[in-house]
């Protein structure tokens, strides 16, 4: 039995709070499409660079999520905190596909909570 988006997406969240890897990018399609601001990613392969660089920007955060489905798309406004940076304003879109996550935009500014410079990913 394939998956609702509502189950990947909390299986999705459990696998991220592991940090493995290769567990979260088992969620997604093996040709599955990540958009950011720096460019597009492909397969499990960029599944890993672009988890991986949101793991590493927000270790161990506190996250808040909204998420609102329609049919087979996501659309996730989310911020984010851990002692040294925080995120506000995320924004993420996912599409689903047989029980996977086949495409997801990811958008958000870290921001350094000592002394408040921003970077957008």
């Amino acid at each position: 039995m394939t998956r609702t988006p509502q189950e990947v997406f909390a299986d999705h969240g459990k696998r991220l709070g592991t940090g493995d890897l290769d567990l979260i990018a088992a969620n997604y399609t093996e040709d599955a499409v990540l958009i950011t601001p720096a460019g597009v990613s492909h397969g499990w392969h960029g599944v890993r660079q672009v988890i991986g660089r949101l793991l590493a920007d927000l270790p161990d955060a506190d996250w808040q999520l909204t998420p609102q489905f329609v049919g087979e798309v996501l659309f996730l406004r989310w911020s984010a905190s851990t002692p040294a940076h925080q995120v506000t304003d995320g924004i993420d879109t996912f599409v689903f596909r047989d029980g996977l996550i086949s495409t997801q935009t990811v958008h958000y500014t870290l921001t350094d909570r000592t002394d408040r410079k921003s970077q957008t990913p």
